[in-house]
């Protein structure tokens, strides 16, 4: 069997009507397995305007927007419809993303015909309570979601440093590693422009902080601006640029009222404002590997990071940035004023970044992911014979 023969029934719970570094990672791999002929449909939910243009053949599951964050969507069931639709595709495998209603109503359906079932993991979605005020109930999250892991055939994780967490929670004993990828086309030192930056009323010898991402609380917006409030209150000259948009930007804005605030930007635009910062800070905890946090790397960027699963795969402390102990404010500001004030560092810490970030190319890594598609449907096979 080889990739060609593949026929994967992908599940998600936002293939694209949020752009995030998961789902911009799934249509990845899915405009790989197409290319080397495999067969793939997705099932999501979907809405009138998505962010951006499915790859692939995208199915519509049943959903209805979260209460309290309606530009986020729950699915549901599967319907006779996508039931429908699933028997005649007849996939080889079952590939999960979230660990939603959905997605376990298609592990039974998996189940049931005796397919194999791989579960992508995404996100420390346990962490996000911390943001709700409501952390007391991570044991119990956590426990609802390990029912459902220990029934996939195997997980894979987007960075050694959070697979080992998932064994930590004994969430699976076969988890391997399906990193992700870095576009450098997009992102590289050479698309950094001054004259862009100028256009903000940025001075050219200002250095600047950078953020990147959807602006939503679990993210460390908070942790974020009491970092800059203390650089402030230490005077040393900075600029805080925010690419992103998202349900906290007014929250953010007030707390930063001088930051230069550019908006969702996409392929060279995003290029351009990336490289055309000077540093790149990054608080959260709850990625699981930290797209963002590449792409700066790739564009030449020293990272300041939460010492966390996401960043701390990736950043080489003292070497290509600096690994911080979660809400470490008084760290995290030392770090960002070491780099403003010393060129010197911010450009020998990014070229060592950079560096490193050409391990990252997005074929080989999706690559990995059909060849273990491959070897859970081997696996599968000789269970059966096994149980004649």
């Amino acid at each position: 069997m080889q990739t060609s023969d593949l026929r994967i029934a992908l599940f998600s719970g936002n293939y694209n009507y949020v752009r995030d570094g998961a789902n911009q990672a799934l249509n990845q791999l899915v405009g790989y397995l197409l290319r080397q002929g495999a067969s793939v449909r997705v099932y999501s939910p979907t809405v009138a305007k998505p962010a951006f243009a499915p790859t692939g053949d995208l199915v519509s599951v049943p959903s209805v927007a979260f209460p309290s964050r309606s530009e986020y969507r729950m699915p549901l069931f599967l319907s006779r419809a996508v039931r429908r639709d699933l028997e005649a595709f007849n996939p080889n495998i079952v590939h999960i993303s979230s660990p939603d209603r959905v997605a376990r109503k298609a592990v039974k359906w998996a189940q049931k015909r005796h397919l194999p079932v791989l579960c992508s993991v995404h996100t420390r979605f346990e962490t996000y309570l911390r943001y709700y005020n409501m952390s007391f109930m991570e044991p119990i999250l956590v426990a609802w979601i390990r029912r459902l892991y220990r029934k996939c055939d195997a997980l894979v994780a987007p960075s050694e440093s959070f697979a080992q967490v998932l064994r930590q929670q004994r969430m699976n004993y076969d988890i391997d590693i399906w990193s992700r990828g870095v576009d450098r086309d997009i992102f590289d030192p050479s698309q950094r422009d001054m004259e862009w930056r100028r256009g903000l009323a940025i001075a050219d010898n200002t250095p600047v902080i950078g953020f990147l991402g959807r602006l939503v609380m679990e993210k460390g917006l908070d942790v974020f601006s009491d970092a800059i409030d203390q650089l402030r209150r230490r005077k040393v000259p900075h600029q805080v640029m925010v690419i992103g948009d998202g349900p906290a930007r007014p929250w953010f804005e007030t707390r930063i009222p001088d930051a230069k605030f550019v908006g969702f930007q996409v392929g060279s635009d995003l290029g351009r404002a990336v490289a055309s910062m000077d540093m790149f800070f990054n608080p959260s905890v709850t990625e699981a590997f930290g797209n963002v946090t590449l792409e700066s790397m790739a564009s030449g960027l020293p990272v300041v990071a939460a010492k966390a699963t996401g960043s701390q795969s990736l950043v080489e402390d003292k070497v290509s940035g600096r690994l911080i102990t979660p809400g470490a404010i008084n760290q995290f500001t030392d770090a960002l004023q070491a780099y403003c004030v010393d060129e010197d560092l911010r450009t020998k810490h990014g070229a060592a970044g950079e560096q490193r970030s050409l391990d990252y190319s997005w074929d080989a890594i999706n690559q990995t992911m059909a060849d273990t598609y491959l070897r859970l449907i081997r696996q599968n096979a000789a269970r059966a014979v096994a149980s004649r």
